[in-house]
């Protein structure tokens, strides 16, 4: 398995992760890639590689859309076969969380998310903002999803080609996941896990207002195609499940 870390001008929560993850996974390997976060980066960047993690760097900010494919691609070029689990670098999640999400996806075979509870201290925003999202998902869908955007998930290396053509470079591009795995019919197992913010989810790299934007938009875009052209969905859906993996076994 591959425990794909997206970051961008990451703390020094992200060496501790390299070495939570090799705890409790010690088969697994750790691939951070870097959105382009500068020298600034350089030093947590290279603690993380000395405990054993891949460390791929863009120059340039591009998005967590662009840089989540840019792991996909390396783990299709570079471990073939072999799973991933995409995890946050800013502390939210806990490793056992992370294991149970993975676990999940491998006796499924299909894609897990780790859903936060969304109750206790968590920030206002981030509260309303979930609800708000899910409602408009299950509008546009039909689909209950409990929480819409988390960075916890779990893919199968048999959806590994597939992600990598899912529209998207930035926040939206793990919506439109949920949307085009909607579309095609791919089901979605759901984990719940411990919701855990940082000083108020300060660590967040989210634009509220231009972020949100670019999530609502692919949802509204999603509803009128979803009324409009529904033998565009019968095709969409009968091209992913042809090459829909089977659940795994437990091979790391």
């Amino acid at each position: 398995m591959i425990v794909l870390v997206p970051v961008y001008r990451p703390g020094d929560r992200l060496p501790r992760l390299v070495d939570d993850v090799a705890a409790a996974l010690p088969a697994a390997h750790v691939l951070v890639v870097d959105d382009g976060s500068g020298p600034a980066a350089a030093g947590v960047l290279a603690a993380a590689r000395d405990r054993g993690a891949t460390v791929l760097r863009r120059r340039v900010n591009r998005g967590k859309g662009i840089v989540l494919k840019t792991g996909f691609r390396y783990v299709t070029g570079h471990h073939p076969g072999r799973d991933v689990v995409c995890v946050d670098a800013d502390g939210q999640h806990l490793i056992p969380d992370v294991v149970r999400v993975a676990d999940r996806m491998r006796d499924t075979g299909a894609p897990a998310l780790g859903v936060r509870r969304f109750d206790g201290e968590v920030p206002l925003r981030s509260r309303f903002g979930n609800a708000m999202t899910r409602a408009a998902f299950r509008v546009a869908t039909g689909r209950h999803v409990r929480d819409t955007q988390t960075g916890l998930r779990a893919y199968p290396a048999g959806l590994l080609g597939w992600l990598g053509t899912v529209p998207g470079e930035r926040f939206e591009y793990e919506m439109n996941v949920l949307l085009f795995a909607a579309r095609a019919g791919l089901p979605i197992a759901q984990v719940p896990i411990a919701t855990r913010y940082q000083a108020g989810n300060s660590s967040s790299h989210f634009s509220s207002l231009a972020d949100s934007a670019r999530i609502y938009r692919p949802l509204v875009r999603f509803a009128a195609e979803r009324l409009l052209a529904p033998e565009r969905r019968a095709d969409e859906a009968a091209e992913v499940t042809s090459s829909r993996p089977r659940p795994a076994t437990r091979t790391p």
